[in-house]
């Protein structure tokens, strides 16, 4: 693999600038998955060392950017070896995510039925993304689950969200193969 290029704030912005200008939250996810893959590439994208830092009892996530109109966020999240999220959605926010360093195991789910507040979810796929891969959520598709994918090191992702999240729901498995809803906020780690 080649030398990772720095990464550029000024760069980035422009492209999810000229993105936000198609309207159509299908059109901006699939512009935004198409940026985020040409920045990262097949060499790989330098983030700032603060980007890097991790926490040893979960992952971490960094505000990146925020878009002063309100129209996206940029975050980036740190996973030491074996840390993950639960199973949750996005609170109806589109986003875009991008590995940057190392591997993500994503699955996605589909909301089957809900009764009450149990949830019946099935996977539809789950693949190991190296870097320069990103996939996109639009919801309703949007209930999924991350993990580092490699025992030995971090993996370092960027998340362009439709917004910025301040909450989600989180599905806790339960012993019936059900989900418990739970809702949580949503906030950042600034270690500095």
């Amino acid at each position: 693999m080649a030398e990772p290029h720095m990464f550029q704030l000024d760069e980035l912005v422009a492209r999810m600038e000229a993105a936000v200008q198609l309207g159509r939250i299908e059109a901006i996810a699939y512009r935004v998955k198409e940026e985020l893959e040409s920045l990262i590439g097949n060499e790989g994208l330098q983030l700032p060392d603060r980007f890097y830092l991790t926490r040893g009892d979960t992952y971490t996530r960094r505000l990146l950017y925020r878009d002063p109109r309100g129209r996206y966020t940029a975050v980036v999240m740190t996973w030491g070896p074996g840390q993950h999220t639960l199973l949750h959605d996005h609170a109806g926010i589109w986003c875009v995510e991008g590995v940057v360093d190392g591997q993500l195991e994503v699955a996605q789910y589909d909301l089957e039925s809900e009764a009450g507040e149990v949830y019946y979810f099935r996977e539809m796929r789950r693949v190991t993304a190296g870097v320069g891969s990103a996939g996109s959520l639009i919801p309703p598709f949007e209930y999924h689950a991350l993990k580092n994918a490699l025992a030995d090191r971090l993996s370092l992702s960027l998340h362009i969200y439709g917004g910025e999240m301040t909450s989600c729901n989180v599905f806790v498995p339960r012993a019936d193969g059900t989900y418990e809803r739970i809702e949580r906020r949503v906030t950042y780690d600034d270690q500095q």
